[in-house]
């Protein structure tokens, strides 16, 4: 057999692999859920105390009826210096805040379906049901983790994928600023550096909402908030990117050029990338 054709039967036995994994293989059973009376600062705690992004809202017979998630609390006036502002988020409820309906998908649909949906709806999560229950969710991570864990069937380069445009701050940028960029920007995280434009961390959405529970608040800056950064280069494989970002259960790496490490970074890859270069029609996974 030629080299080129057992290439292409190679592709084809991944391709088989990736279509036979299932939903109801990756997902987390059970879900995560307030009701709609559970104040936002109560739902905050929830995410924090159980390292999720999003809290499914249920009504008094446990049906889910929408979801809450960490962007939907960025997006309110947690870190506003105006009273007014503050009060009213404090007493409005995960009911006021939640989207409805819940982005769901079948258990036994293929993993690929749910990264395609993922991809098209521009959402981090999908609600499991099998006839119509819920039983659990799947996430971005969750098929992140599923990649790194087989055979190398990420042959893309991160160089390929990555965000180029980085959205950056100083270290001395308040987390309420970075909080209404994040919100303005539709942006997960924000890169921060020094004066020299060196990469000294990143400020996420968890960070933020660790903040505002700790009564940190407008007083935080971004070099008491962020998280040291993860780096990768540019010419390592999706492979790569993907166990790396399981090994230090980060969702975003950032890129940096090998031979000027301390340089301005040369981009941001997170696990959505990954996922989207997934659903991307023509690819592996897609056939």
């Amino acid at each position: 057999m030629a080299a080129g054709q057992l290439t292409v039967v190679k592709l084809e036995r991944l391709r088989r692999r990736s279509v036979g994994k299932l939903v109801r293989e990756l997902m987390h059973p059970g879900l995560i859920t307030c009701r709609k009376g559970t104040t936002l600062g109560q739902v905050a705690a929830i995410m924090i105390q159980n390292h999720v992004h999003a809290v499914i809202v249920e009504d008094r017979d446990r049906r889910p009826l929408g979801v809450v998630t960490d962007f939907d609390l960025l997006a309110g006036e947690w870190l506003s210096t105006d009273a007014e502002s503050l009060a009213a988020m404090r007493a409005m409820t995960a009911g006021e805040l939640m989207t409805s309906p819940i982005d769901s998908i079948e258990a036994d649909e293929a993993v690929q379906v749910a990264a395609e949906r993922m991809q098209r709806g521009s959402v981090h999560r999908l609600v499991v049901t099998q006839a119509g229950r819920p039983i659990g969710l799947i996430s971005i991570s969750d098929i992140v983790a599923s990649i790194a864990s087989r055979a190398p069937v990420l042959r893309g380069k991160v160089a390929d994928v990555m965000s180029r445009p980085i959205l950056s701050c100083r270290e001395e940028a308040r987390a309420n600023e970075i909080a209404r960029t994040m919100t303005e920007m539709n942006s997960r995280s924000v890169l921060v550096v020094d004066a020299a434009g060196r990469p000294r961390g990143l400020v996420t959405k968890f960070d933020i909402l660790a903040c505002c529970l700790s009564g940190g608040g407008e007083a935080s800056t971004a070099a008491e908030i962020m998280n040291p950064p993860v780096t990768i280069h540019p010419s390592a494989s999706l492979r790569e990117a993907a166990d790396t970002m399981i090994e230090h259960h980060y969702h975003r790496l950032v890129v940096v050029d090998p031979e000027q490490p301390e340089a301005f970074p040369v981009g941001i890859i997170s696990s959505y990338d990954i996922v989207n270069e997934m659903a991307r029609p023509g690819s592996v996974w897609m056939g």
